[in-house]
């Protein structure tokens, strides 16, 4: 039987209760994601966002949300995963503009008061807001930092295991309840909650920002990786490359 979400939460918070103890800047972090209108870094929209702060037990203890009008279509694709159509979006979310202008500068505050951000595929995430800052005249943030994320890591410590690396797969491998996949808080809290399960799990490095170098270093390595691979399966010309720059793509 499937526990209902808030009970699966609060067995959650009492299990962290009980686990080995988080290094120190790990006992309070923000948290970051993004649904949008496509997977193109370069071309696609915001549509919704979270930023939050958790606590050691993964409790959310700061957050907010934003809903966007893009500006554009929201392809049909896109509105299944995350639910919210073009019509939604047009008569709900607030300007594009202002929607990207508060979520970099909720990122650019937590990154001044020294709190790392955690973000599932961040390259991702920090690559599509930096075009939509340029793209609405605000300005990006630069070189987000200490960043954490929990893709990037688990690839490095758990090379091996075999399987997909979606965010409900790796949540589910370290006991991470995650309800209403595909729904930006609830993406990004379950992320933050894996960041801290991997830090309870694996030896980290003494502060985030070593952290952060080191995981720059770890893309780079998978996405070289994963090119030879695809080229191996002619997914991708020999000539061809995946940007492993992180965490802001090239």
């Amino acid at each position: 039987m499937r526990l209902p979400g808030n009970v699966r939460g609060r067995l959650y918070r009492e299990s962290m209760s009980r686990a080995s103890p988080l290094p120190a800047w790990l006992t309070r972090v923000g948290v970051f994601d993004l649904e949008t209108t496509g997977v193109d870094v370069a071309r696609d929209r915001i549509v919704t966002a979270y930023v939050g702060v958790l606590d050691a037990k993964g409790s959310e203890i700061a957050a907010r949300s934003w809903l966007a009008d893009p500006g554009v279509p929201i392809p049909e694709g896109a509105a299944a995963i995350h639910g919210v159509t073009t019509e939604h979006a047009r008569r709900e979310g607030r300007p594009a503009r202002d929607v990207v202008a508060e979520i970099t500068s909720s990122l650019r505050a937590l990154f001044a008061r020294g709190v790392p951000v955690v973000a599932y595929n961040a390259s991702y995430d920090f690559s599509l807001l930096a075009h939509e800052a340029l793209r609405h005249g605000v300005a990006p943030l630069a070189d987000p930092t200490p960043v954490i994320d929990p893709l990037v890591i688990d690839k490095a410590f758990d090379r091996y295991r075999r399987g997909k690396r979606t965010l409900e797969v790796v949540a589910a491998h370290y006991a991470v309840p995650l309800d209403s996949a595909h729904e930006a808080s609830a993406d990004a809290i379950a992320a933050g909650r894996v960041a801290q399960a991997l830090g309870r799990q694996f030896e980290m490095p003494d502060t985030p920002h070593e952290l952060h170098t080191r995981q720059i270093g770890w893309a780079r390595s998978q996405a070289a990786s994963l090119t030879d691979y695809f080229i191996g399966i002619g997914r991708l010309d020999p000539e061809d490359a995946i940007d492993g720059t992180w965490p802001v793509r090239s």
